[in-house]
C-alpha cells in the first residue's frame, strides 16, 4: 500500500464542510414548533430574517469579536483620565443588529401577545452566534420593569432604552438616539448576599425616591462598562437602595464614574467585565429608600429568564456543531452519524436542548402574561427553577458534544472552546445555583398560591404512568419539612423534569416526550448517550438535524 496516498484519500473523503451560510440557521422546527406554540407565529418572519443574520455575517462578527479583546484606556495622551473601553468593530455590529432588530425592547415597544416569547427567540439565535454582545443586550431589556418603578426617570430614559438606534459614542444621554443600561451590584465581601454591600449614598439635597445622590464605593462586578447608565446598589440610612448611575452629569461632564481595571475572566472575550470606584458619582434613586432588592429584583427577575434563553442556546449551537460534524465524519469506513453508539449520544444531546428550550418558551409565555395571577405565580417559580436547572445542564451537555469533534472541538478555530468557557457563567451570575434552589423554597413555602399552581400546571402527568408517579413523590416530598434545605436541590431538579417532561408531552411528539421520560425519570445512566432501547431515535436526529427542511 502506497501510505501517502492512502493519506491523502482519507484525509480527501473525510473533510468536513465549514459549518456557516445563511441555511445554518434558518428557523430549526423544534425552535419553530414551539414558538408557534406560544402564539409568537406572528414573528417568524422577523425570526427567519435574524436566523440568516446570526448563522452568516453575526458568526463572522462573534470570531473576530472574540479574537480581538476590548482595550480598556485609562488616560488620553495627555494624561486626562478617560475611562474608555475601545471594543472591535465586529462587536459593534453585533449589537447594532441586535438592537435594531429589537433584542432588547421588543416587548416593551411592541408589547402584543407572543413578545416576550418572540424576544426570547430572537435573543435564542442572537446569543448562538455570540454570547458577549448578549450581555449589555439583556441588562438593557431588564431594565426597562426597574426603571418604570420610578416614573419620572422613567420618562427621560425609556425613549431611549427602547430605541432601535445603537450609539457607542461616550456622549452624555442627552446627545444620544438610543441608550444601553448596564447593572453593577457585586462588591468583594458580599457577592451575593448584596445587603453587605459597604457603597454609601449621600442625598445632594432632601433625598428620596427619584431625586439625586452622590455614591462613594467601589464594585467588584461591574458588565459592559461602556454602557450609558447602571443599576447599581447603595446604602442610606434607611438601607440598602436602588439608583440609576450615568455615564455623565447632566452639565455634560463625565460622572464621577472609574474603571479600574477589565477582569481577566472566563467565558466570551468579546465583552467587557470591569471592576469600579464611584467617587462622588451623582445618581438617582429608584423606587422606595430602602428597598433596594425588591426595586432591582425587577430587573435580576429578567436577567435570570436571559440565563435560560442563553444557556439553552449555547446547548442548541453545540447541538449544531456535533450533529454537522458527524453526519460528514468518516470513521471506520463509516458516517459517525450512522454509528448506533453516537446516534445515542447526539439523540440524547437533542433531548437535553429541546427540553431546555421548551421550559424557556414556557417562561416566555408566562412573562407575557404576568397580569394573570396564575401566570405570575408560575413565573416566580419558574424563573429560579429554570434557572438553576438548564443552566446547571448547559457545562456537561457542552462538553459532551465537543466529544463528539474529539481534536477538532478542542481548537479554538471552532466555536466550541468558546462555548464551553461561557457555560458556567449563567450558573454563577444573578445569584449561584444554591441562591436559585433556596427561592425555590421560598416561593413554595411563603408565597400563597405558588405550589398549588405548579401542582395544577404539573396535573396528573396527562395520563402518563411514569410522569404521575414521578409527581405523587414530589408531592410527598415537598409534604416532608425535614432537612428540605438540605435537599433543595434535588427537589428543584425533580421540579424541572416534571415540567419538562409535561411539556413534551402537551406538545404531542411522542417519539421526544417518550425518550425524555424513559431517560429522565427511569434511566439509570448518569451520562449523555445512556438512552434505553426502544426508542425512536431517528425522529429525534431528524427533529434536530441543524439543516431542516
Amino acid at each position: 500500500m502506497n501510505l501517502q496516498t492512502s493519506a491523502e484519500t482519507h484525509e480527501v473523503t473525510n473533510q468536513v464542510p465549514p459549518l456557516d451560510g445563511a441555511n445554518l440557521y434558518r428557523i430549526d422546527l423544534p425552535l419553530q414548533q414551539w414558538v408557534q406554540r406560544y402564539h409568537a407565529g406572528w414573528a417568524e418572519d422577523r425570526l427567519d430574517c435574524y436566523g440568516a443574520l446570526a448563522g452568516g455575517p453575526l458568526m463572522q462578527a462573534g470570531f473576530l469579536a472574540n479574537e480581538n479583546k476590548p482595550v480598556f484606556k485609562s488616560h488620553d495622551r495627555y494624561g486626562h483620565r478617560i475611562d474608555l473601553v475601545e471594543f472591535h468593530p465586529a462587536y459593534h455590529e453585533l449589537m447594532r443588529t441586535a438592537i435594531e432588530h429589537g433584542i432588547p425592547s421588543l416587548p416593551w415597544s411592541d408589547p402584543q401577545p407572543g413578545a416576550q416569547v418572540a424576544r426570547a427567540a430572537l435573543m435564542y439565535l442572537h446569543n448562538q452566534a455570540e454570547a458577549g454582545s448578549s450581555c449589555p443586550l439583556t441588562m438593557t431589556y431588564a431594565s426597562v420593569p426597574a426603571l418604570r418603578l420610578q416614573p419620572d426617570l422613567a420618562e427621560r430614559w425609556l425613549p431611549k432604552i427602547l430605541a432601535r438606534e445603537y450609539d457607542p459614542r461616550n456622549l452624555p444621554m442627552e446627545q444620544k438616539a438610543g441608550v444601553t443600561i448596564g447593572m453593577a451590584m457585586t462588591e468583594k465581601q458580599g457577592g451575593t448576599d448584596v445587603r453587605a454591600n459597604s457603597t454609601r449614598a449621600y442625598p445632594i439635597d432632601t433625598g428620596g425616591p427619584g431625586q439625586a445622590y452622590e455614591l462613594v464605593g467601589h464594585k467588584w462586578f461591574c458588565s459592559a462598562p461602556m454602557c450609558d447608565a447602571f443599576l447599581t446598589l447603595a446604602q442610606t440610612d434607611k438601607g440598602l437602595s436602588c439608583f440609576l448611575l450615568p455615564r455623565h452629569r447632566p452639565d455634560g461632564t463625565r460622572n464621577q464614574f472609574y474603571i479600574q481595571r477589565l477582569k481577566n475572566k472566563l467565558g466570551n472575550w468579546a465583552n467587557a467585565s470591569s471592576e469600579v470606584e464611584y467617587r462622588g458619582a451623582l445618581a438617582w434613586m429608584v423606587g422606595e429608600e430602602g428597598r433596594g432588592v425588591p426595586t432591582i429584583i425587577e430587573m435580576v427577575s429578567s436577567t435570570r429568564f436571559d440565563c435560560m434563553i442563553g444557556s439553552s442556546s449555547l446547548m442548541r449551537q453545540a447541538l449544531t456543531q456535533a450533529m454537522h460534524h458527524c453526519a460528514h465524519r468518516l470513521v471506520g469506513g463509516r458516517v459517525l452519524l450512522e454509528q448506533p453508539l453516537m446516534q445515542n449520544v447526539l439523540a440524547d444531546l437533542a433531548l437535553e436542548s429541546e427540553a431546555a428550550l421548551a421550559l424557556t418558551l414556557r417562561m416566555g409565555r408566562a412573562q407575557d402574561n404576568r397580569h394573570d395571577e396564575q401566570e405570575d405565580k408560575f413565573a416566580r417559580l419558574v424563573t429560579a427553577v429554570g434557572k438553576y436547572w438548564i443552566c446547571k445542564r448547559a457545562p456537561n451537555m457542552i462538553a459532551e458534544a465537543s466529544e463528539c469533534l474529539g481534536g477538532a472541538g478542542y481548537v479554538e478555530e471552532t466555536i466550541l472552546p468558546r462555548l464551553y468557557r461561557e457555560a458556567p457563567v449563567n450558573s454563577i451570575w444573578e445569584g449561584s445555583g444554591n441562591v436559585q434552589c433556596l427561592d425555590v423554597l421560598r416561593a413554595l413555602s411563603k408565597e400563597p398560591g405558588v405550589i398549588e399552581v405548579l401542582f395544577a400546571e404539573l396535573g396528573d402527568g396527562h395520563g402518563e404512568a411514569r410522569l404521575k408517579a414521578h409527581i405523587q413523590r414530589l408531592q410527598r416530598a415537598f409534604t416532608d419539612t425535614d432537612d428540605i434545605q438540605y435537599r433543595a436541590r434535588q427537589l428543584t431538579e425533580d421540579v424541572a423534569v416534571a415540567l419538562q417532561a409535561g411539556l413534551l408531552l402537551e406538545a404531542g411528539n411522542s417519539a421526544v416526550s417518550d425518550a425524555f421520560i424513559a431517560s429522565r425519570l427511569e434511566g439509570q445512566g448518569r451520562v449523555y448517550g445512556t438512552l434505553p432501547r426502544g426508542l425512536d431515535i431517528q425522529a429525534l436526529l431528524s427533529r434536530s438535524a441543524p439543516f431542516p427542511g
